[in-house]
């Protein structure tokens, strides 16, 4: 499927990674995935970016992988985890070590706001797609044909809000200590007593999309 001039890349790398993520991460994870890669890659083209679609592809398929009993850890951040899995699964293929440094920074960043959109178009658009297919933030850049080609190529679910949630709390439950780290948060909830921090999932309950 083609929207706009994004596609995935037929290229056996790619063939293999979509194979890989179907049978590793289910349906919820992998059309969530997919819809990543095409509304980061629109985002691209939006933006007038440079990318490499087989590096975005990647990055977005094996962004939320370390969510999966597979690639879970004990202690990492599931963010890393699924940053880990590429590498290994790029190595194997022989792909540069600059290019497996690009999509690993990218999927290790992909919940950290305010600094993506600042990298490299890879790093920049894996999380604009997560930014958009999970909370909405820019829904309105987004023409109604687009969104709906997306949606209609890979599902979302008529409960993906709940049921996205629900995955993460599954796939970090087990390691609650690696939820630290926003400590600017901490700070001003530690000092100022009307300070309430934003919350992500409220955020995506809120968001413009249905379901």
């Amino acid at each position: 499927m083609t929207i706009g001039t994004i596609s995935v890349p037929d290229t056996a790398l790619a063939h293999e990674i979509t194979e890989l993520v179907r049978d590793t991460a289910g349906d919820l994870l992998f059309h969530h995935s997919s819809r990543v890669f095409y509304f980061g890659g629109l985002a691209g083209q939006h933006r007038g970016l440079r990318f490499d679609p087989e590096l975005l592809y990647a990055g977005a398929m094996f962004h939320d992988m370390g969510l999966t009993h597979t690639h879970s850890s004990a202690h990492e951040r599931f963010e890393v985890d699924g940053a880990n899995a590429a590498r290994d699964f790029l190595y194997r293929h022989g792909i540069a070590q600059s290019d497996i440094d690009l999509v690993w920074t990218a999927i290790a960043l992909h919940t950290t706001p305010g600094i993506p959109q600042h990298m490299h178009p890879v790093v920049a658009l894996v999380t604009a797609g997560v930014e958009m297919d999970v909370l909405g933030l820019t829904y309105p850049e987004y023409s109604d044909q687009e969104r709906e080609a997306v949606v209609r190529a890979h599902p979302r679910g008529a409960h993906f809000k709940e049921d996205i949630i629900q995955a993460f709390y599954d796939g970090i439950k087990h390691k609650p200590e690696t939820t630290f780290g926003n400590v600017k948060a901490d700070v001003l909830a530690d000092k100022d007593p009307h300070f309430h921090a934003g919350n992500f999932c409220s955020v995506i309950r809120r968001s413009a999309w249905a379901g």
